[in-house]
């Protein structure tokens, strides 16, 4: 799979508040997947901070872009469990999502997800997500 046919399925099967966020995919592998939340003022909670509900809608992102990347195309697929451990604050830089699968099956993937400042590329959060495959 290519970023550009990667890109397609973000286009196409996320909603619009989702799109709002302005990810790109950056990298592919065969069981990986690296996208880019680009910084924006309307993201920042207050003390300038990009907010969590931001990242974690990005982490989950990089999740189905990872799995769709691993199986050769998109397939209906939906969260069973995301945990995020927050670092350290984003602020003005765009924040690279790498999201790594950890186990791929019939049913059920697993992906360990980093989120770092494209600039320091310090660390910012860590999530943890799984998801059943419906398709």
């Amino acid at each position: 799979m290519t970023t550009a046919e990667a890109g397609e399925i973000l286009s196409v099967n996320f909603a619009p508040w989702v799109l709002d966020l302005g990810l790109t995919v950056e990298a592919l592998g065969e069981d990986q997947a690296v996208l880019r939340l680009p910084w924006s003022d309307r993201l920042a909670r207050e003390g300038g901070g990009l907010s969590g509900q931001a990242l974690m809608a990005a982490a989950d992102t990089a999740t189905v872009i990872a799995v769709s990347a691993a199986r050769g195309g998109f397939v209906p697929m939906t969260t069973v469990q995301q945990s995020t451990s927050f670092q350290r604050a984003v602020t003005g830089a765009d924040v690279l999502i790498s999201a790594v699968l950890t186990k791929l099956g019939r049913r059920m993937a697993f992906a360990d997800v980093t989120l770092s400042d494209a600039v320091s590329g310090a660390l910012a959060a860590r999530a943890s997500t799984v998801y059943a495959i419906l398709g």
